[in-house]
């Protein structure tokens, strides 16, 4: 899966035997069992406690310091949406392949297919530079909740959004400033209740050192994704580069390999059931603060809608990818991004609806309620939350609809961008420079769209995409006049007005069509853009959400966080004795989580132990089957039980995959699984399906994080991939 990439006022209990737990008003602050996403600078004693009853052997200086080195400064954001670390200290990174995924698929070609052979650079001169690929280390972390809260005073609503807008990017503009190997982000906590500023150095200069193939490296494809047992080799090898006077800098080939401030050594040991393990990473969001109203929402609209439209837009896909290896390098890495949170949405719904998430959300919203009478800023708190969806929910299929199916056409997504050019030509008193700058755009647009999109799966999903719209979207929000002009049109008894429609535009935009777009940059008009088959159907669908319900979602969505805002801070009023000992939601900033490894039950009469191992990929192996196929030489080595220094005592064989309790989510892709000592056992990679609610409820007895052994990573890299020089980069701790 891809955890990328991976907010609930309370935290979730199941007990399976005894019925449903009655939650009594202070479990909406409490962490319970190894919840809780802590920001590593703010654990606090008790917290930090904890983790030393559970095993952890380190202080909290060494897990982060804003003076001294420490496990932090290992840690990095790699690229837009997931975590990395530091192995070495020549910069070499451990991340996972499927955050690898496009910079991986981007070096391959159909005569070098690293994506599908797997790649290792004999030495620093073959490793390949990555296009538009950054990682980010934190420097540092600023409490600004008393400037940002004074800027805003008493405001609420569109004013609040807009002076929050301009306050953050004040205060990371003076850090940042013109720099473009800086960044700064001024983070929200507790829904608007408190900020901090996180500044971070930026390095663009990365390049892919290894990566296993795709059968290792996806292996068990969409049909094992987010399932315990796993036997995924989900890793890939990066290195940060410099400049030879030590500061981030562009690609260049006098760059030097990066000398970091801490690398994480790399523990052979292995590990047993009840080990302490502890997860540092960039969790990109939650909603452990959702109301039922939104819970409901989920269920009900958002999340059936969203799992329909992708199993869609897949089928599609996957019937020209199968046809074709160049289709399928092509649409690899959309392809994987839609197939990761369709599986997810699905099992979140279904453990939402099975633990009655909903019923247990009413129970603490009954006690707030109790306790919020007499209060002005808070008894009417949960009455507006109701309004506020019963105001939206009517349109929320809609909404869903444009941007999974309408939008899920890549075509019509590249052609909705001509909105720009087309406002550009009515103004009439543009600039030369201005045009000429915008049809630039336009044609790289028009480029990346070709190059990365297969036209018949695209056609396709078109077609489908109107066609579900006209049978799931209330007919009085239908675009006026599309559906009739469009059966006039196109009603032969012989095929699907639907594909008929879908055929024609794809044959007659511009989009497609080499000597129309041609004749388009030699003379933009207005005209040309409006009467584009692909831009009409931008005009039908795009333009009208926008004018008619756009902003009844953003009144929704402001609405919603001046309620979320107050709702937080009445709950911590309610229980302040609490307040220590709660975490905020997920916001892709910097999080340590602790666990265990450990073992479950998913059900009656069902044990899952804590690990997987070589033998059983082996005994998933299909030859040339798409998700389980393996290549001929890990069978080789597999089957001669050639583990070299990687042998797992206990099982006496190299343990694959195995699993903690940590509390993690997307973002946390590629995130360091460290031991007690902070050495690095493993990567984490994915959630189990029996707790796919993480997002909005956490799942004390059933939460998983899956992770791949970093002994499996090593055997890969060695054994497999003949690649010991790296090992050798590596401090090993036996």
């Amino acid at each position: 899966m891809a955890l990328n990439f991976l907010g609930l006022p309370q935290t979730i209990l199941v007990m399976k035997k005894i019925g449903l737990l009655i939650i009594c008003s202070i479990t909406i602050l409490r962490s319970f069992a190894d919840e809780g996403m802590w920001l590593p600078l703010l654990l606090g004693q008790q917290v930090y406690q904890d983790m030393v009853k559970k095993g952890l052997k380190l202080k909290p200086e060494q897990l982060y310091s804003a003076n001294k080195n420490s496990i932090k400064d290992a840690i990095i954001i790699f690229g837009g949406g997931c975590t990395g670390e530091i192995v070495s200290d020549k910069g070499l990174v451990f991340t996972n392949h499927h955050c690898g995924y496009g910079q991986i698929a981007a070096a391959s070609s159909v005569e070098a297919n690293y994506l599908r052979d797997g790649f290792w650079a004999s030495d620093l001169s073959k490793e390949i530079p990555s296009k538009n690929l950054s990682v980010s280390f934190l420097n540092r972390i600023e409490d600004v909740t008393n400037r940002v809260l004074t800027a805003l005073g008493n405001t609420s609503g569109a004013e609040r959004n807009r002076k929050l807008q301009e306050i953050s990017s004040a205060i990371t503009k003076e850090v940042v400033g013109e720099s473009t190997f800086k960044n700064a982000v001024v983070a929200s906590m507790f829904k608007g209740n408190q900020y901090f500023l996180y500044v971070y150095d930026v390095y663009r200069d990365v390049r892919l050192v290894g990566t296993p193939p795709e059968s290792v490296g996806k292996f068990g494809g969409d049909t094992d994704n987010w399932e315990w047992p796993r036997h995924t080799g989900d890793f890939a090898v990066f290195r940060v580069y410099m400049s030879k006077d030590g500061q981030p800098a562009n690609f260049s080939a006098d760059n030097v390999p990066y000398k970091p401030k801490h690398f994480l050594p790399v523990s052979l040991k292995g590990f047993k059931d009840g080990d302490y393990a502890m997860i540092f990473g960039y969790p990109g969001s939650t909603n452990r603060y959702e109301t039922s109203y939104g819970i409901q929402l989920s269920t009900e609209v958002n999340n059936p809608t969203l799992v329909k439209l992708r199993d869609m837009r897949l089928k599609y896909m996957f019937e020209e990818m199968k046809k074709d290896a160049a289709v399928k390098l092509q649409l690899a890495s959309e392809y994987a991004s839609i197939a990761n949170y369709w599986k997810f949405y699905d099992g979140e719904s279904k453990q939402l609806l099975k633990y009655d998430i909903f019923g247990q959300k009413k129970q603490t919203e009954q006690q707030f309620n109790d306790w919020a009478k007499g209060k002005a800023e808070y008894e009417t708190v949960l009455k507006e939350y109701e309004d506020a969806y019963a105001a939206w929910k009517p349109y929320a299929k809609h909404r869903m609809f444009l941007i999974e199916g309408i939008l899920g056409c890549r075509l019509i997504q590249a052609a909705s961008a001509w909105q720009n050019l087309e406002a550009l030509l009515k103004r009439r008193d543009y600039k030369p420079e201005e045009l000429e700058r915008a049809v630039k755009a336009a044609d790289a647009a028009r480029t990346n769209y070709l190059n990365n999109y297969n036209l018949k799966a695209d056609q396709q999903i078109l077609a489908s995409a109107i066609m579900m719209y006209y049978s799931d979207v209330d007919k009085s929000q239908h675009p006026e006049g599309f559906y009739d002009n469009l059966f006039r049109q196109y009603n032969s008894l012989e095929a699907s007005p639907y594909k008929q429609f879908a055929a024609d535009v794809f044959a007659e935009s511009m989009m497609t069509d080499a000597k129309k777009w041609a004749a388009f940059q030699a003379k933009p008009t207005v005209d040309a853009i409006i009467q584009d088959p692909a831009f009409k159907v931008v005009s039908a669908f795009v333009k009208h959400f926008n004018n008619k319900y756009a902003p009844a979602f953003a009144e929704f969505t402001t609405r919603n966080n001046d309620l979320g805002r107050r709702y937080l801070k009445g709950i911590m009023e309610m229980n302040p004795a609490q307040v220590n000992k709660m975490y905020p939601d997920a916001n892709f900033t910097m999080r340590v989580s602790y666990g265990q490894v450990k073992s479950y039950r998913p059900r009656d009469g069902v044990m899952y132990d804590y690990a997987t191992t070589l033998s059983g990929v082996l005994s998933k192996y299909v030859p040339g089957d798409y998700e389980f196929d393996l290549p001929k030489k890990f069978i080789e080595l597999a089957k001669a039980r050639d583990f070299g220094q990687y042998a797992d005592p206990h099982y006496n064989d190299i343990v694959v995959g195995f699993i903690t309790t940590n509390d993690i989510t997307g973002g946390n892709s590629g995130s360091p699984v460290l031991d007690a000592q902070g050495n690095l056992i493993g990567l984490a990679f994915d959630g189990n399906y029996e707790a796919l609610s993480h997002k909005l409820a956490f799942d004390k007895e059933l939460n998983r994080t899956i992770n791949v052994d970093i002994r499996y990573v090593l055997w890969c890299i060695e054994k497999l991939g003949g690649a010991k020089h790296i090992i050798d980069e590596l401090k090993l701790v036996k």
